[in-house]
C-alpha cells in the first residue's frame, strides 16, 4: 500500500464505494493525489524554513569569527607595542676575580678569603642593585643624553591680581606687604621691594601682574606667596606692570608661540626664573614682552609699563 492509502481509513473507502460504486475509485484516487501533494508541500516548506535557519546561523557564526579575529589582531598589536616600548634588560654584572696579595703565602689564601655568601645574600644583592638602578634611571638617562629641562616662559604661572591692601613691612624699611586677589578663594600675601620711594597708597585697588607658582618663602618674618612683577629703568625708577583694561583677578597672562601649562611650583634647583629673567623686558613702546612676544591677556590686550620704556622686568 502506498502513502496515499495510509491517509484514509478502510471504512472511509468502503463508504465511498457504497455511495457511488461507479466513481468511488476515482474520488479515492483524487483524494490520495491531493493528500500526497499537501504532504510534499509541507515537506518543502519545512526544508525552506530549515534552510533559512541555517543561513541565519551561518551569518551569526561569520560575525563571531570576525570579532574573534579582531580581538586576536588587537592583542597581537598590544604585545608588539609592549615589546617595542619595554626597556632592554640591564647587562649582567661581572664581578672581578679575587686576587691574592703578592706578599701573601699561597697556602694562606684559603684561610684569609672571606667566607662564601649564602644563597639568601646572593638573591638579595641583585634585587638591591635593580632597585637602585630604577631610582637613578632618570638622572643617568639625562646625563647620558645630555638633555636639559625645557625652559621657556610657558612654565611661569602669570596672573592678573588686584591689590586689596598695602602696608609697610614691620621689619624692613625698603619693603611692603600686599594682600592681593588672584581669583582664588582667599587673597595671597605678597612681600615686595616697593617700600622705598613708591607711594603705597596709590597701589591700593589697582591691578598688577603676579608670578603665582613661586615657592612660598619667609622674607624678614612675613611669608610671601607670590611675586609682583615690576619694571626698573637705569635711574632706579620702579613701576608695577599694568594689565590691559577690562582684566579681572585670575586672568592668565600668556605668550604667542609659547603654549603649554605652567609648572605647579617652580623648583629652586631648576632656576627657571633666573634663566628667563634676562629675556623679560619692556620695549620702546612700553609693552612687556618675552623675546619679542608680548604679555597678553587673551581677548583683552597687552600688559604695559605705566610710563617706562626700555626697562628690565624683575
Amino acid at each position: 500500500m502506498d502513502d496515499g492509502d495510509n491517509l484514509f481509513h478502510p471504512s472511509m473507502a468502503a463508504a465511498l464505494m457504497k455511495l457511488d460504486p461507479e466513481d468511488g475509485e476515482q474520488i479515492m484516487e483524487y483524494f490520495k493525489t491531493q493528500a500526497l501533494l499537501l504532504r510534499e508541500k509541507a515537506l518543502l516548506q519545512a526544508s525552506v524554513r530549515d534552510q533559512k535557519k541555517l543561513l541565519v546561523e551561518n551569518g551569526k557564526l561569520k560575525k563571531d569569527i570576525e570579532q574573534l579575529r579582531s580581538q586576536l589582531q588587537e592583542r597581537q598589536r598590544r604585545r608588539t607595542a609592549k615589546a617595542l616600548l619595554s626597556p632592554a634588560p640591564p647587562p649582567p654584572r661581572i664581578d672581578p676575580a679575587p686576587t691574592t696579595p703578592v706578599n701573601q703565602p699561597a697556602g694562606a689564601s684559603a684561610s684569609t678569603n672571606p667566607p662564601p655568601s649564602s644563597s639568601h645574600d646572593q638573591r638579595e644583592r641583585p634585587s638591591r642593585r635593580r632597585r637602585g638602578e630604577r631610582k637613578a634611571r632618570p638622572t643617568s638617562d639625562s646625563l647620558s643624553l645630555g638633555a636639559e629641562p625645557h625652559v621657556d616662559v610657558s612654565r611661569l604661572d602669570l596672573r592678573v591680581g588686584r591689590i586689596l591692601s598695602v602696608r609697610r613691612h614691620p621689619l624692613a624699611e625698603g619693603m611692603s606687604v600686599q594682600e592681593v586677589d588672584v581669583g582664588e578663594d582667599g587673597p595671597r600675601t605678597v612681600v615686595s621691594k616697593l617700600g622705598g620711594k613708591t607711594p603705597l597708597e596709590e597701589l591700593r585697588g589697582g591691578l598688577a601682574v603676579l608670578l603665582c607658582n613661586v615657592k612660598a618663602c619667609k622674607l624678614r618674618g612675613v611669608v610671601s606667596q607670590a611675586r609682583l612683577l615690576s619694571c626698573c629703568s637705569s635711574d632706579a625708577c620702579t613701576e608695577l606692570l599694568t594689565p590691559p583694561t577690562g582684566s579681572t583677578p585670575g586672568d592668565r597672562v600668556t605668550f604667542l608661540n609659547y603654549p603649554g601649562e605652567p609648572d605647579r611650583e617652580l623648583q629652586a634647583r631648576d632656576r627657571v626664573w633666573e634663566l628667563l629673567q634676562p629675556d623679560l623686558q619692556v620695549d620702546s613702546r612700553g609693552v612687556a614682552n618675552y623675546k619679542g612676544r608680548g604679555f597678553e591677556v587673551k581677548g583683552k590686550g597687552l600688559c604695559r609699563a605705566p610710563s617706562l620704556t626700555d626697562a628690565v622686568i624683575r
